[in-house]
């Protein structure tokens, strides 16, 4: 293999909320970008991060809780999210939705999935499960399948999910996203140099990853 065909590494650090419709958007604009650098070899990792904490396990109902949080804006809110989704890609079904849920689950489920390839995947999924579906994934059964359905084996889910597994460094984690500044998701770290907030458009995205790329090159000079 020629030196030019050796593709260019950069690390992707993702750090977001299953229940954040930009976090949703953001992964799209992020596909976009590495399509249009096709000899970058990217390793994502996704971090978590909740924007409620608060919500109790169980869920709220989540048409009383977008009216509690944002009022009357609640509606204008919704329309710029289904206009940048669709633009991105995504065909949001906000109405689908019923439960507005405590996602720390969600999270450990995200973290397990690391060690088996599947990090992506899940992300993907649940995106999916709660924007497109609607479905409730606060739920352990819909976490369950998520799992399931991308390869990861759901009895070994199950079992941790019983359990705390995980729970207190999920938390160190956004611990830890909050002491670096990040009060907002989604927010990407690239080659741990650079940050970046906010659902970019992917030639942001695609100009900072190539950023990234030529001070690692700097770098590896010096």
């Amino acid at each position: 293999m020629s030196e030019s065909a050796v593709p260019r590494k950069v690390t992707i650090d993702i750090v977001s909320d299953a229940v954040c419709p930009w976090c949703y958007i953001g992964k799209r604009n992020l596909e976009a970008a590495l399509a249009a650098v096709p000899d970058v070899q990217a390793e994502i990792r996704w971090r978590p991060f909740q924007l409620d904490p608060t919500i109790p396990q169980g869920g709220v109902d989540r048409r009383t809780y977008l009216e509690t949080k944002f009022g009357a804006r609640v509606g204008e809110l919704q329309a710029r999210v289904t206009e940048a989704g669709a633009v991105a890609g995504i065909n949001f079904t906000l109405g689908a939705i019923s439960r507005a849920p405590n996602t720390l689950d969600a999270h450990r489920l995200v973290r397990w999935a690391w060690s088996t390839g599947a990090q992506d995947a899940i992300v993907e999924r649940l995106f999916h499960d709660y924007f497109i579906e609607g479905k409730d994934i606060g739920d352990r059964a819909v976490l369950i399948e998520a799992a399931r359905a991308c390869g990861m084996e759901p009895q070994v889910v199950a079992e941790l999910l019983e359990g705390d597994a995980d729970k207190a460094e999920v938390l160190t984690e956004i611990a830890a996203a909050q002491n670096l500044g990040v009060t907002g998701v989604p927010f990407f770290v690239f080659d741990g140099k650079f940050g970046l907030p906010g659902a970019q458009p992917p030639e942001v995205l695609q100009r900072t990853i190539v950023k990234a790329l030529e001070e690692s090159a700097r770098d590896a000079a010096a």
